[in-house]
């Protein structure tokens, strides 16, 4: 039954669009060129990003804030191992996926480490480059609440992977 979903959604919007009188074709064009100015204007903000993250990690940075709240993790139930995935991921899906690369090369898949990993992994997003590509190109330029609300969720959804990890 899910199969047929996106094709006859399709199928709608088209219907839709002939009752309206709409020229999709011009309509997508439209939207497609009006994108463009989109990407421009949002892509500063993600090489920004990019770059931040990629200095962080080569200069050893995340290594040591790793070990600097590693004890505090430890006591939330947050192991040392998971330290600079917990610190790197609100930054950077990538370089999180790298350092989830490293974890399953050392800890296995199946280690209460490796389980762990894929879970903040899978269910902690990238906050600052959420932010960065959603809010960089709106009025929103007051993040006072929002960043902190998300990292704070975020922390929590990881001591909750720890812990449902740890249960199963």
């Amino acid at each position: 039954m899910s199969i047929y979903l996106l094709p006859v959604l399709i199928l709608l919007v088209f219907v839709y669009a002939k009752i309206k009188k709409v020229n999709v074709y011009n309509s997508f064009t439209n939207g497609a060129k009006q994108s463009l100015g989109v990407v421009v204007n949002i892509f500063p903000f993600l090489v920004t990003i990019m770059i931040m993250v990629q200095l962080i990690r080569i200069s050893g940075l995340a290594s040591l804030l790793a070990k600097a709240i590693s004890p505090a993790f430890n006591l939330i139930g947050i192991p040392q191992e998971l330290c600079e995935l917990v610190i790197l991921k609100p930054f950077s899906g990538n370089g999180s996926l790298a350092i989830l690369n490293d974890i399953y090369s050392t800890y296995g898949v199946d280690s209460y480490i490796g389980r762990c990993a894929s879970v903040i992994v899978g269910s902690c997003d990238t906050v600052f480059y959420v932010t960065t590509l959603y809010l960089s190109n709106t009025k929103v330029k007051k993040l006072f609440y929002a960043v902190p609300v998300a990292l704070l969720a975020t922390l929590l959804g990881t001591i909750l992977s720890c812990l449902l990890c740890r249960i199963m």
